[in-house]
Parts: C-alpha cells; sequence; structure tokens
C-alpha cells in the first residue's frame, strides 16, 4: 500500500464510494436521527435585527476576497453581524417542515451549528453564543473575555483573540448521517465550506478582514463551547474584524 492509500482520509473516500454494480447493495448502518434544530431554552437571547445588505458586487467580492489576519478595534453592529449569519445559514424559504437557506446542504438537512465567540460587538457583551436560527437569535453561552482560550485551542494563532467575532461552526453527526450513513460525513464537510464561504464573501462585501481556520484541538475546542465530541463536533472557524493593514 502506498504512502497515500495508507491515508485515514484517501481509505475514507474509497470505502464510500458509489459504483453501479454495488449502490443497491450497499449497508447502511441504522442511526436514528436528530431534531432539525438546536436551541438553548434556558438561555438568555439577543434578538438580531434585519440583515444589513452590504451593497457590493458579486464579481467585485469574489476577486478581492483574500484571508486577512490584521484587525482594527472597530466594533461590529448588530445589523451587520444579522447580515454576516444570514449570508452563511440565512433563511430564504421552506419546504414542508424543513427551512431553506442561503447555502445548500444535502437533503436540507443543515447538520451545521453556528457559534461564536463576541470580542467586539456594539451592545452584545464579550462572550460565547449560538445561533437560534429559527428565531433569529443569539443565546448567550458565557460572557466573558475568552479570545486567548479561542486563540490557545486554535494551535496558539494569535489574530483569533484579536478580531471582532470569531464564528464557529460544528455538526450535529447524526442529523445527516441518520440519512446518508457513512457517506454522510463528506456532504457535512462540503456543508460547512459553503456556510463560510458565504460568510468570507458578505465580509468582504461589509468592507472587514476575515480569514477561515480549520487548525485547532478538537477537544479544546468542544470542551470550550460545552460540545461532547460525540454527537456533535467544531469543524471549521472564521475570525472577523475591522480591515487593518496588512
Amino acid at each position: 500500500m502506498s504512502d497515500l492509500q495508507s491515508c485515514l482520509g484517501t481509505m475514507y473516500l474509497h470505502q464510500t464510494g458509489y459504483d453501479r454494480e454495488t449502490i443497491m447493495s450497499m449497508s447502511r448502518p441504522h442511526i436514528s436521527p436528530a431534531p432539525l434544530y438546536k436551541t438553548y431554552p434556558q438561555a438568555k437571547t439577543i434578538l438580531l435585527p434585519e440583515a444589513e445588505d452590504p451593497g457590493a458586487d458579486l464579481w467585485y467580492v469574489l476577486s478581492s476576497r483574500r484571508s486577512r489576519r490584521r484587525y482594527t478595534d472597530h466594533a461590529l453592529s448588530l445589523e451587520v453581524l444579522s447580515g454576516l449569519l444570514w449570508a452563511g445559514q440565512g433563511v430564504s424559504g421552506r419546504a414542508g417542515r424543513l427551512t431553506l437557506r442561503t447555502a445548500p446542504s444535502a437533503g436540507a438537512l443543515y447538520p451545521i451549528e453556528t457559534y461564536l465567540h463576541v470580542h467586539r460587538m456594539q451592545g452584545v457583551d464579550p462572550g460565547l453564543y449560538h445561533l437560534n436560527i429559527q428565531d433569529w437569535c443569539l443565546e448567550t453561552l458565557q460572557t466573558g473575555s475568552f479570545g486567548a482560550q479561542i486563540a490557545q485551542a486554535c494551535l496558539d494563532q494569535r489574530f483569533m483573540a484579536q478580531g471582532a467575532i470569531n464564528v464557529c461552526w460544528s455538526a450535529v453527526l447524526r442529523r445527516n448521517m441518520a440519512k446518508y450513513g457513512h457517506r454522510g460525513l463528506r456532504y457535512i464537510f462540503m456543508d460547512v465550506g459553503h456556510i463560510c464561504q458565504n460568510l468570507l464573501l458578505a465580509a468582504e462585501g461589509f468592507g472587514l478582514s476575515a480569514c477561515p481556520v480549520g487548525a485547532y484541538f478538537d477537544q479544546e475546542m468542544n470542551q470550550l463551547f460545552g460540545l461532547d465530541g460525540q454527537e456533535e463536533s467544531m469543524l471549521y472557524c472564521a475570525s472577523i474584524g475591522g480591515r487593518g493593514e496588512e
């Protein structure tokens, strides 16, 4: 077996592949489904206003988007935050009991949950929050300064403590894998990529700096946001703030 073929990622890709001869006979694990939405009923909530439209041309933001890691002390408004979050996972339609959102999702199951580390926001205390999609509000998990912990958990990347916010995405694994089984993990990673790119383009439209981050210590990030790492685990982050000089 070659060095590439012995890689766990390559083995997963091969073992979850489809072909015409075996697709109908492939075994699928029985996994109980998860609720379509996650909420924190006891949490203090902050209603998000109507999303602000950056008014930027799509072709402009596509061509100018770059990963930017230098930030000013500019505090984001709730309207801009709402615009960023709406770009990533805003509800744009409905199909029966399912919501349709700004980013695609396999089977419209939307296994990705959005969490925030707030550092500098107008009218919002620094702390950790969860985005409630149905009520379009932030649910308060903990207030306080968590920039140092976020940066440390993200392999000591200091810029993660310097932006206005960090948006962090987790996956409720069984929400997707109850339908798609072993192959579902492929779709989960696709989903979070769609969401992050939408948010990065919105940040560019608002003239903000933003940088996606996939390097982190899994257990530390899960513990920080109170995730068990088994049913739900952190996947991806993006740091956002006022644009500083590169």
